[in-house]
């Protein structure tokens, strides 16, 4: 045979599941964007097409949302974990199941005061607003004898109006920025970060406790550093995470430059004191970098997007 078959997986990708959960009048939503891939036993299907190894994808997308009732949804991480071990333990011919997972966060709307003459408007515990822009992520993969944990989030934008600067760069004959001595520092936030629960054995992390500091150590350090250079700021805010954070050993980033240009004021007899920008949108500086805890190798891909 001139071929033979490399790594390969299957699954329903992007199965939407919004759970509520109803105490009394007050309820609460968890809303996920559900991706199972599953390996294994599968030369037969790709080399024969028989089908005798092969869990329906359609099995797994109805199993994504039996298990939101069964099991509710406490967290991401939790739900992808119950996903993993049920299609590992329960088909000899998967091998390792990898449940990648969005969560989209809600917020409660504030209801008017008591006084309200609206209907029922006093007492609103079921209405909510989208909460923020970033999208929190998780995947989990579990192989039958260990778990990996990478957690995240996408579409952060932050910015800093000062206390950033970018001098004594390298300069050549295609060079024609300006040394910045007080800047615009803003990016997208996109970041991953490694649990180092591997095993049933080890006490769990508390899934949601640990995304809301980790997203705080990330924020406060983003502030609090007087940067240089988006590269120090990244170190910076993957530092603090690791610092504060007994159960992750491992944080990578990818921060594109949300570049702000000071605009040409003196046409018009004005001064620009670092007052007016241009925001530019493309093309941008793509800054990416990983933050180990000392002595742990390396796990979340470099390329985010890889299998």
């Amino acid at each position: 045979m001139p071929t033979i078959l490399g790594q390969n997986q299957y699954g329903k990708a992007e199965n939407r599941v919004v759970k509520i959960t109803r105490d009394g009048a007050t309820h609460h939503i968890k809303d996920l964007n559900v991706s199972v891939a599953l390996s294994g036993d599968m030369d037969d299907v790709h080399y024969s097409g028989s089908n005798a190894h092969v869990l329906p994808t359609d099995t797994t997308k109805n199993t994504v949302y039996a298990f939101a009732k069964k099991h509710g949804i406490e967290s991401a991480e939790q739900f992808g974990i119950h996903l993993a071990r049920h299609f590992v333990t329960s088909q000899e011919p998967i091998h390792r199941a990898r449940i990648r997972i969005e969560e989209y966060a809600w917020e409660r709307i504030a209801a008017s005061d008591a006084n309200s003459r609206f209907i029922g408007a006093d007492e609103v515990k079921h209405s909510f607003v989208r909460k923020g822009q970033e999208t929190r992520l998780t995947e989990v993969t579990y192989d039958g004898d260990g778990w990996q944990v990478v957690s995240g989030l996408k579409d952060l934008v932050v910015m800093n109006s000062t206390n950033s600067e970018f001098w004594g760069y390298v300069k050549d004959e295609y060079t024609t920025l300006r040394e910045a001595y007080d800047r615009i520092l803003a990016t997208q936030v996109s970041a991953r970060w490694r649990f180092n629960w591997t095993d049933d054995d080890q006490r769990m992390p508390h899934w949601e406790k640990s995304y809301e500091q980790v997203r705080k150590h990330m924020l406060q350090a983003f502030a609090e550093t007087y940067s240089l250079s988006l590269q120090q700021t990244l170190y910076q805010m993957g530092a603090r995470i690791i610092d504060n954070r007994a159960e992750i050993d491992e944080v990578r980033f990818s921060l594109p430059n949300k570049h702000h240009f000071l605009v040409d004021l003196e046409p018009f007899g004005l001064k620009n004191d670092n007052e007016v920008y241009f925001a530019a949108d493309r093309p941008y500086g793509l800054i990416e970098a990983t933050v180990l805890r000392d002595g742990v190798e390396p796990r979340i891909p470099v390329d985010l997007t890889n299998l």
